[in-house]
């Protein structure tokens, strides 16, 4: 069994994978001012609520756009387990092509993504990733990652909506969501989620006409 870790501006995702079969997967908070021996006994808890005995891990990897705490959660994870952790940057051979100006800026989320994409979907393909920012990556049919956008991410964007003004407030996306907001709130949910489904249809409108109208979302 392998332990697997996307570590996000926002969360970091735990999850434990036993071949092809993902066992699990938890969100825990990132926090720039853990320990390395705090993530550890987070990392242990949720083994422990899985009835997991970290003497059955072969090892871990991660996947990380936060840099800073790269170290601090590799430190962690070679506290729980024996086995080898990885962390996913240059010179960790994953097959994949990438033809963009310069590979090793490719971001470790988008090298995953892009492979997990190759594995598992008829190519070419474009990948939307939806988090503190939304990255498209696009692969072509002979499965290259050529570059691909980054865009704000949904809650991203309405908290500078409330920053930013005098008048709106921060908002749940939770409830119905009306095409036509009659109060500011509905208003701001429509522009939220309506406002960004129709980016991401725009977007892959435009993608497919670069890599083709077979091109798998």
């Amino acid at each position: 069994m392998i332990l697997t870790l996307e570590i996000g501006n926002t969360n970091i995702i735990v999850g434990l994978s036993d071949g092809e079969k993902m066992l699990f997967t938890e969100p825990l908070l990132t926090h720039i001012r853990s320990t390395a021996l705090e993530y550890a006994i987070a990392f242990k808890s949720i083994l422990e609520l899985y009835k997991i005995s970290a003497d059955r891990i072969e090892g871990a990897i991660i996947a990380s756009v936060v840099p800073s705490e790269t170290p601090v959660v590799k430190q962690a994870l070679e506290k729980i387990i024996t086995g080898k952790v990885m962390v996913v940057g240059p010179g960790v051979k994953t097959g994949l092509s990438i033809t963009i100006d310069n590979p090793a800026q490719l971001g470790a989320d988008l090298v995953c993504v892009s492979v997990a994409a190759i594995k598992k979907y008829p190519l070419p393909s474009v990948v939307f990733d939806l988090g503190t920012a939304t990255t498209i990556s696009a692969i072509t049919r002979d499965g290259e990652m050529i570059g691909g956008s980054i865009l704000t991410g949904v809650n991203t964007a309405l908290n500078a909506l409330a920053q930013g003004t005098a008048q709106l407030p921060q908002i749940s996306l939770d409830g119905e969501v009306e095409v036509i907001g009659s109060n500011t709130i509905d208003s701001m949910r429509s522009g939220a989620v309506l406002g960004n489904a129709c980016m991401i249809d725009g977007m892959i409108k435009r993608y497919k006409e670069i890599l083709g109208e077979d091109t798998t979302v």
